[in-house]
């Protein structure tokens, strides 16, 4: 059996290799935490957002979280089959949907957020909290400084 190889030195030295791999290590855990809930993590998501911003229009909500459209539909169908969410014609344009959570929805979200905190204290478990919040500081200026138009957390 051949052991596998690390990445070279390099590569791991790297801040952008570095960001990839926690990001996908924290991925797993929301993914893992909320499977264990029955959600996946982009109908979580797109709940969050409908939480946020609803009612909202598909199209925008499709844009807010960077979904395809046609993929939104399909989370948007499970969504209100489970009936966490609405779709209702949108008072200013009867020709879009205006998406809301229901109080079912508003409930899941209740019950899935100590999930999703429990895996990002897993993540962050290496750090104190005062590191971790400097961390998320951190990296909030970097994702600001990669797309200035991106909203970001005070």
């Amino acid at each position: 059996m051949v052991d596998k190889l690390p990445a070279p030195a390099r590569i791991r030295a790297l801040p952008s290799w570095l960001l990839g791999r926690a990001a996908a290590h924290g991925r797993g855990l929301v993914r893992e935490a909320l499977a264990g809930d029955g959600m996946p993590m982009l109908h979580h998501l797109v709940l969050i957002a409908v939480r946020e911003y609803g009612p909202v229009a598909q199209a925008e909500l499709a844009r807010a979280v960077g979904i395809d459209p046609k993929d939104m539909v399909a989370i948007l169908n499970s969504l209100q089959a489970d009936g966490l969410v609405t779709r209702t014609p949108d008072p200013h344009d009867r020709r879009k949907n205006a998406i809301a959570a229901t109080p079912a929805g508003e409930h899941r979200l209740a019950r899935q957020e100590p999930l999703v905190d429990a895996a990002m204290d897993d993540l962050l478990a290496p750090l104190t909290a005062a590191e971790r919040a400097t961390f998320t500081t951190l990296l909030t200026r970097v994702v600001a400084a990669a797309d200035p138009d991106a909203p970001t957390v005070s």
